[in-house]
């Protein structure tokens, strides 16, 4: 009678979100489609949960190789090549990686016949026990979401950073705790689908970008929207008082709005002062967190990232983590990121400049004519607002890819275009790219990787692209 009693009266462990969540997913079958960063894990984890998987791709097995054949004898189903999307909407819950366009018709008739159509970081929003900072914009995003995550971390924060970021976050969820903080960044393909939002938001700016994949401008903007339009009356938004489209989005903040600006003074939140000083203002006061000079990772678009974060992160951090992080940060990989020097000439790999908007950004930094790397697969975006800064800061660029043909008709159109202060050159490879950029090159030159274009013509992302010219440029002799 005494061990029923005690048994009676032992606590029974309250089930976590996750767990509910795996609990019901025993019974369902479960498709992912696309190979990639955000799917892997999560396929990963959902065969150790023993769930009932089925992997789904364009590709061959053969082309996908040994990922295909861990699933398989992991004990998922696959279903690779000309029927991948037939099968995987076939299943009672499908997940699809970002790089599925939500809108296909192919996911729309699913939804319409009662399948769930989800995502990694859709899930990942309805389980996360921690506070959520998501970050998204059309530039500086990569590098902001870097920088708040480091002054978090110095804050004394465990510090969980993913999402478009290059790591999926649901994989771990049963490792995160709720004093924790999840930092993520989240692109416009992500956030379409999305009907949660963050705790904190950020929009670092909007400018035309994947016109190829979003029907329209307009999705594409209400897409980005998605990350503020589910907040509630307790949540903050940041956004980007400098930028007309983000500005617009103030309509839709629900709780605590924070600005961040270059240009001027805002109602509340984080500017530049005239004597180069980053300062947050609210309530009357103004307060200097550090100037301008004293930021270790170069360009006034970097100071706008920093200027981003304050308005994220002030009252939750000191002023101090906030000046150290910027002292000593030395920026994210493939944004501007130095390679070697040779010869007295510097190799820079800005292989995440995938927009005109981010090139220009990166020939700011500089300040002077450098030689350019550029071209990739075509976004459908305007190549012509190229024109006056390449022939303002480039003395040689370097054309390769689907683009090459649009970015180089923009140049020339330019009413100042001059062939002898801004020469052109036509490569193949990212190989002869390189080699003619080193063939233009003088001592005290700067060669910088600059694509304002996607990778996929050559490349799989842009990581691949900035890792190949990275082992180009460290293989010179």
């Amino acid at each position: 009678m005494y061990a029923n009693f005690e048994m009676e009266m032992k606590p029974v462990m309250s089930e976590t979100k996750a767990e509910k969540f795996f609990r019901s997913m025993k019974d369902k079958t479960i498709a992912f489609i696309g190979l990639g960063v955000t799917n892997n894990d999560t396929v990963r984890l959902f065969l150790k949960k023993g769930l009932n998987v089925t992997v789904c791709d364009k590709k061959s097995i053969e082309e996908a190789g040994a990922i295909a054949e861990e699933f398989k004898a992991s004990g998922a189903k696959l279903a690779f090549g000309e029927n991948y999307l037939e099968t995987a909407c076939g299943c009672d819950v499908i997940f699809r990686a970002p790089g599925v366009y939500y809108n296909i018709p192919e996911l729309k008739a699913a939804r319409e016949a009662g399948r769930v159509v989800t995502s990694e970081m859709e899930v990942f929003f309805e389980l996360c026990p921690c506070k959520i900072y998501a970050i998204t914009g059309t530039d500086g995003k990569t590098t902001t979401t870097t920088i708040i995550s480091e002054i978090l971390e110095r804050s004394g924060k465990k510090v969980h950073k993913g999402g478009n970021i290059g790591r999926a976050l649901l994989p771990i969820i049963e490792d995160i705790n709720e004093n924790d903080a999840a930092v993520v960044e989240l692109s416009s393909f992500q956030l379409i689908s999305m009907r949660k939002s963050p705790d904190c938001a950020l929009i670092t700016n909007i400018y035309p970008d994947h016109l190829n994949v979003h029907s329209s401008m307009q999705e594409y903007i209400d897409a980005k929207a998605n990350i503020i339009a589910h907040q509630n009356a307790f949540s903050k938004t940041v956004l980007n008082a400098d930028n007309e489209d983000t500005a617009l989005l103030k309509g839709l903040v629900r709780g605590k709005l924070n600005w961040f600006s270059r240009q001027k003074k805002p109602d509340r939140g984080a500017f530049l002062d005239e004597e180069g000083w980053l300062c947050y203002y609210e309530d009357r006061v103004t307060e200097r967190i550090i100037n301008k000079d004293d930021i270790r990772i170069p360009g006034m678009h970097n100071v706008e990232n920093y200027l981003a974060a304050i308005a994220m992160l002030y009252g939750e951090v000191s002023v101090s983590a906030i000046s150290e992080t910027a002292k000593e940060f030395g920026g994210v990989e493939h944004r501007i990121e130095f390679v070697r020097e040779l010869d007295g000439v510097k190799y820079y790999n800005d292989s995440i400049a995938t927009s005109p908007v981010s090139v220009i950004a990166g020939l700011n930094s500089f300040g002077r004519r450098i030689i350019v790397i550029a071209g990739g697969s075509d976004k459908k975006l305007d190549y012509y607002q190229l024109a006056e800064p390449i022939n303002k800061f480039v003395k040689v660029l370097v054309l390769l890819g689907q683009t090459a043909d649009k970015i180089e008709e923009a140049v020339k159109s330019y009413p100042g275009y001059d062939m002898d202060q801004c020469r052109i050159i036509r490569v193949q490879t990212m190989e002869e790219a390189v080699n003619a950029a080193r063939m233009s090159a003088e001592a005290g030159d700067v060669v910088s990787l600059s694509p304002a274009s996607a990778s996929f013509d050559m490349y799989k992302n842009f990581e691949e692209r900035g890792k190949h010219y990275k082992s180009i440029v460290n293989a010179l002799e």
